[in-house]
């Protein structure tokens, strides 16, 4: 080991570039639907020694070596969002003679832009770099805060935070719950980077065996919470997922919308599966309806035969909002409720938009460059102003995240424990069966996790499933099945934190961590580490 951090930290020019990209590429391994999260360990430990490197290379002045750490943590960033964010292009290939042109930008553009954040993490760990283990925490604090502001700097885009390696299965979600993604990541670096220690002796048994303690804890304490049981409702509601497996070219097309809308109505017409209950609850993923309901009283009225009293609706749709004389109506991506009568008792809209894809940032100056939006909708959608809940007439509450809303833990609403479950209805057939649609499911089980909450997760073409609160898969259809999931919704987890106690607790860790990586920069606890 020690040969060959001594090989990584000398290495030079092309060589240190390629060692750095494939560092970041090996990485993405751990992500769905590899989920192979060992391959962190390769993949931190050689940004570790590259790091060592830089920091103890002799040329040029402070800012020259700077430059070279933040380039260097900006090329392992390239390869991590490549490997793990090419799909984004196969959403462009629908309408491949409009937005083929494109396909670099969401390839390579979008990972050399979040390559940035981890970067700087790497530029900011260099600051307080340290022979021993401390560098280690450094690491550790500066990917944490760099995961952090990736969620929210230009609108955020935390999607494949390097947390999420760390818990490819329900067992080793349950730490979120505790310190959230952000405090995951910084976990997950800490644990990921401690080989790195092997090939450099200096503070190697301290460094490791908190690496290891922190490991068996989080594991431990994933097995204390898989042990909880859930608890019984008496009344429990009964719901039904319609998965349509509609091919989003056909979406795409106004030939077929009332084809594709009688394929809703013919799914969630069929009779319960057997040993269930018929459905309170019907849930469609998101924008199903392919018609402005308010402007179409025959399609309420097809819902309305298809539904039993009692019985309700919540689907995905386009809706339609009058903006005064002279000015172009709003449209918003939102979720209805459309009760046995035909009636809309209740509309929410998604407040977290999609960059180029439902709306255009700079409208006016990237309009005359040529820049649309990827869904073709004049002036493209409007962000609603707060999240509100769907609450229906039994008086249960849910709160809808429309589309990737779902990958902001930020966004969750400080109230979220008042509700009976997160609703999540989704269209993830714009990229095809990739990674993508695999990797926006695992954020969505790790939402559950954190909040303690089911999670209803409805998608056009995959992946839907019932969430339980422990991040298990009640019941699912995988990616490209066409059918209905018929299930009963479970009871809230019952040691759940909320969003202030883990934002409280992510930054008592970075603190925690960043003294560490202080304290050993600065010798403040003696000169050796």
């Amino acid at each position: 080991m020690e040969r060959l951090a001594g090989t990584i930290m000398l290495s030079s020019g092309f060589n240190r570039i390629l060692i750095a990209l494939i560092a970041g590429a090996i990485g993405a391994l751990a992500l769905p639907p590899v989920g192979f999260f060992a391959s962190l360990f390769v993949s931190f430990t050689l940004l570790v020694w590259l790091i060592d490197g830089t920091t103890g290379s002799p040329d040029g002045g402070l800012l020259s070596r700077t430059f070279k750490v933040f380039l260097l943590g900006w090329i392992f960033g390239l390869g991590y969002f490549v490997a793990g964010l090419w799909w984004l292009g196969n959403a462009l290939l629908l309408e491949a003679d409009e937005f083929a042109w494109a396909l670099p930008l969401a390839i390579l553009g979008l990972p050399a832009l979040l390559a940035l954040f981890y970067g700087l993490a790497v530029m900011m760990a260099n600051s307080l770099w340290s022979d021993g283990w401390g560098r280690i925490a450094a690491l550790s604090a500066s990917f944490g805060l760099a995961e952090w502001l990736r969620s929210f700097v230009a609108t955020g885009f935390p999607w494949n935070a390097v947390g999420y390696g760390i818990m490819p299965v329900p067992l080793m979600m349950q730490t979120s719950n505790l310190i959230g993604i952000f405090g995951m990541s910084m976990l997950a670096v800490f644990i990921f980077s401690s080989p790195a220690l092997l090939g450099t002796r200096r503070g190697m048994v301290s460094g490791l065996s908190l690496a290891f303690l922190l490991l068996a804890g989080h594991v431990g304490y994933g097995l204390y919470r898989m042990h909880q049981p859930l608890p019984e409702i008496a009344d429990a509601t009964t719901i039904r997922i319609v998965q349509p497996g509609i091919d989003q070219s056909r979406k795409m097309l106004n030939a077929d919308r009332v084809e594709i809308f009688q394929e809703h109505l013919r799914l969630s017409a069929l009779p319960p599966s057997p040993g269930k209950k018929r459905p309170d609850i019907i849930v469609w993923p998101e924008t199903s309806v392919p018609f402005i309901l308010t402007q179409n009283p025959d399609q309420l009225e097809e819902i309305a035969k298809t539904l039993d009293d009692g019985q309700i609706l919540l689907t995905g749709a386009v809706r339609m909002e009058d903006a005064g004389a002279g000015h172009p109506p709003r449209y918003y991506n939102s979720v209805y409720a459309v009760d046995g009568q035909g009636q809309i008792i209740g509309a929410t809209d998604k407040v977290h938009l999609v960059p180029f894809g439902e709306y255009v940032p700079f409208e006016d100056v990237l309009h005359r460059l040529g820049i649309e939006n990827l869904i073709s909708l004049p002036g493209g959608f409007s962000p609603a102003l707060s999240r509100t809940p769907i609450t229906l007439p039994s008086g249960k509450k849910f709160y809808s995240f429309i589309c990737y809303e779902i990958i902001f833990p930020d966004d969750v609403p400080a109230d979220i424990a008042s509700s009976e479950a997160i609703l999540n209805v989704t269209n993830d057939g714009w990229f095809g069966d990739t990674p993508g649609p695999y990797q926006h499911f695992q954020q969505a089980r790790v939402r559950a996790v954190e909040t303690g909450l089911p999670v209803i997760r409805a998608a056009n073409t995959g992946i839907s499933a019932m969430i339980d609160p422990l991040g298990g898969i009640e019941a699912g259809l995988d990616y490209g099945q066409k059918g209905i999931i018929d299930t009963t919704l479970s009871g809230a987890a019952i040691d759940a934190l909320n969003g202030e106690a883990r934002k409280t607790n992510f930054w008592l860790f970075f603190i925690t961590m960043f003294a560490i990586a202080l304290i050993s920069r600065y010798g403040l606890a003696g000169r050796k580490n």
